[in-house]
């Protein structure tokens, strides 16, 4: 109390500025850039800042000693999954690769050859047919530039049509998928299943000539197979919709085209395909005997016969084998020698006549 009495006047003199000071910081305001601030905000957000930096960065940097050193619990486990799945994908790599090289031995020892596409040529939609059975387009571009009639017409999402009919040196027209005299030889991926993709009457896409006992998905995707020699093998076709039992043994199965036929405006004309020899190089020699012996079945050697007791086998003599015959069968087929026939020379083809065997001797 003795020490404020005694600087009383100082103690109030302090207050009075103060309180000027707070007065001068709520009325005068400072232009930045965000508009006219209040002089005491600004004072309080950059004296509060550093103490709110210094909490902020004290929490995250205990967050990460607690996550990153501390609390690593779990981190030798999941190390050793992730080395597990490490090793069994490279297992799989190396499967995948041998499965791969060994399809090109056999392509090259079969004499497959694979079909590129070369040059293509790109055309305008000028024109659509006149008629709702019909599902053709005309295009801009014609024999002069190399278009020719049973050309591939596609697009970057897949199969569209082929070439109909050349009109001219700058007009060609094109039969979509989807009509009704069209026809595309198709594979189903996944089931490796062959048919024909046709158009229908009404515009819509469907496979035939599927058999009603396979298994085929909604969805499963359609490339193009090669067989109809029009189009290159492996172009997308579409996926499948849906499937149902027709009437007779095969399914109706309803396509999804890849290209939406209804909006062409810009196509691209296959006009040279060529072919090249599967890529060897690397592969070492290819030999039949060692692509075959992995997919054939071994065949057993069956077990050496004994010569019955008495028989004496000459030297460079076999026993043949022994002749498995069906059991249901008509045919007549040659019984298994037995060890005795085995010592016996091979019998000609002629027979010479039989001699009557003497007393005492065993007849041969």
């Amino acid at each position: 109390m003795n020490l404020f009495s005694r600087h009383k006047n100082t103690v109030v003199l302090a207050a009075v500025l103060l309180a000027q000071l707070l007065a001068l910081a709520v009325q005068v305001k400072r232009q930045t850039a965000g508009g006219p601030v209040r002089v005491i905000r600004l004072v309080a957000v950059y004296t509060l800042t550093p103490f709110e930096r210094l909490l902020i960065y004290t929490g995250e940097g205990a967050r990460a000693l607690w996550s990153g050193y501390i609390d690593l619990r779990g981190v030798r486990r999941e190390n050793e999954r992730l080395k597990a799945e490490a090793g069994q994908m490279r297992l799989e790599r190396a499967r995948e690769q041998e499965d791969a090289r060994q399809a090109r031995r056999i392509q090259a020892l079969l004499g497959f050859k694979e079909q590129w596409i070369d040059t293509t040529v790109a055309a305008q939609v000028i024109g659509t047919s006149g008629t709702e059975t019909s599902r053709l387009l005309d295009l801009d571009k014609g024999a002069k530039d190399g278009i020719k009639v049973d050309m591939p017409v596609i697009t970057p999402d897949g199969v569209a049509g082929k070439i109909l009919a050349v009109f001219g040196d700058h007009l060609s027209q094109v039969l979509l998928i989807n009509d009704p005299t069209s026809g595309v030889g198709a594979t189903l991926v996944n089931s490796r299943l062959q048919g024909i993709v046709k158009g229908t009457p009404t515009g819509e896409v469907a496979l035939n000539y599927i058999m009603g006992d396979e298994s085929v998905q909604p969805g499963e995707a359609l490339v193009t197979s090669g067989g109809d020699r029009v189009f290159p093998r492996g172009l997308p076709l579409g996926s499948v919709a849906s499937v149902s039992m027709g009437r007779n043994l095969f399914f109706n199965i309803k396509v999804k085209p890849a290209v939406d036929l209804d909006r062409l405006e810009e196509v691209l004309v296959i006009t040279a395909q060529k072919q090249r020899e599967p890529d060897t190089a690397g592969l070492g020699p290819i030999r039949a005997s060692d692509i075959l012996s992995q997919h054939l079945p071994g065949v057993p050697q069956t077990a050496a016969q004994t010569p019955a007791p008495g028989a004496s086998a000459q030297p460079g003599t076999q026993t043949p084998p022994a002749v498995v015959t069906p059991q249901n069968s008509g045919a007549t087929h040659a019984a298994a020698p037995n060890a005795s026939q085995a010592t016996r020379p091979a019998q000609v083809a002629k027979p010479l006549p039989v001699k009557p065997a003497a007393e005492g001797t065993r007849p041969q």
